[in-house]
């Protein structure tokens, strides 16, 4: 069984994803949505996943699809944001979201943090 929002595995027997809450499908129902990461690039790293979601929604905006790889680990919390959540689109796409978000960070910056 396999959840099919954070793609994590479970013997038989559990129905419910313990960290998500989403109902686990079987795995040969989800091999075609499998997500390779030879396929992916990493194009933006943040601390927060807000600020990696809504880096997210703007590229989805502008036609380039991304996921959200983020290594938490609810059961041993540690002090401080010691991880990294990272964006990765497509390697095909990674030259457009690159410039993309470059454009929107300059944006966001005033001429005096320039």
């Amino acid at each position: 069984m396999i959840c099919p929002k954070c793609e994590y595995e479970y013997v038989d027997g559990i129905k419910e994803c313990p960290d998500c809450g989403t109902e686990l499908i079987p795995s040969e129902e989800f091999e075609g949505n499998l997500v390779h990461s030879s396929d992916y690039i990493i194009v933006y790293t943040c601390y927060e996943r807000y600020e990696a979601e809504m880096m997210k929604a703007n590229l989805a905006g502008a036609g380039i699809e991304a996921i959200i790889l983020e290594q938490s680990d609810r059961n041993f919390p540690a002090m401080g944001d010691l991880e990294l959540v990272k964006l990765l689109v497509k390697k095909k796409d990674s030259e457009d979201a690159v410039q993309f978000i470059n454009s929107s960070i300059n944006n966001l910056l005033t001429d005096d943090e320039i």
